[in-house]
């Protein structure tokens, strides 16, 4: 098969890697390279990725971002450790155990990009976005890739089966809308509704981007005509924005 690269600084650098082993699902490169191409430049980020496994691609993302870029990684496997040898920061752990984001979260309170490649169960998902999506900052990505996950068995997943990580981020979706239809109590305790920005979803990866929201506010401009608005009056949440 001919890989066209197209410019792609990770896909040059899986295909000649000769290194530590990666396996990676050919079209990840794109969706890698368009979120994460923006943090390349900025200084003193912290990525962490969860699953090192070899460490081929914590390799990868340090050639990637800026020198002093602080790679984080997290494996269940403790032979993982040998990666410290190198200069990365190594947690071995079941990423399911919120005792160890408790202590993670004792030394990092903050994190730039989350990449979980971890062991793709249900459980390990979900309490993982739980856990870290609120000390990403501003501005920040969370990534979680192999979400097809969701749909096989051995992963706790099944078609439409609740409590996949695909089904509870269909429910995120209301999160993002809260405006039009919770109370403004409800909204102030919603946190995904104040600070998911945006959710984009490809095949197997599904990307959330953190920035901190301002009511939605619809604005008329201009005397000449009357406007009718198809969805009726503003909120009260666009009022709120006035």
């Amino acid at each position: 098969m001919r890989i066209n690269k197209n410019g792609n600084p990770l896909l040059d650098y899986f295909v000649a890697n000769s290194g530590k082993a990666m396996h990676k699902w050919l079209h990840y490169f794109e969706i890698y390279h368009r979120c994460f191409e923006p943090y390349r430049d900025r200084p003193e980020i912290k990525f962490l990725e969860i699953g090192v496994q070899n460490g081929g691609s914590a390799r990868m993302w340090r050639e990637y971002f800026s020198n002093d870029a602080h790679i984080i990684g997290m494996d269940i496997d403790p032979a993982c450790r040998e990666m410290e040898n190198d200069g990365f920061e190594i947690w071995i752990g079941d990423q399911a155990n919120r005792e160890l984001w408790a202590r993670f979260k004792q030394k990092h309170r903050s994190l730039d990009i989350v990449l979980d490649d971890g062991g793709h169960t249900m459980e390990q998902q979900v309490v993982t976005f739980q856990e870290l999506f609120p000390i990403l900052n501003e501005g920040g990505i969370y990534m979680c890739e192999d979400t097809h996950s969701s749909y096989l068995n051995t992963f706790q997943g099944g078609l439409k089966k609740q409590g996949t990580f695909i089904e509870s981020i269909k429910n995120v979706i209301d999160d993002i809308h809260a405006w039009y239809y919770q109370s403004d109590e409800e909204i102030n305790n919603n946190y995904l509704t104040n600070y998911l920005y945006s959710m984009q979803v490809f095949d197997s990866i599904v990307v959330f981007e953190k920035r901190r929201k301002t009511p939605p506010l619809c604005i008329n401009i201009g005397n000449e005509q009357r406007i009718q608005h198809g969805l009726g009056l503003m909120t009260n949440a666009s009022l709120r924005g006035l």
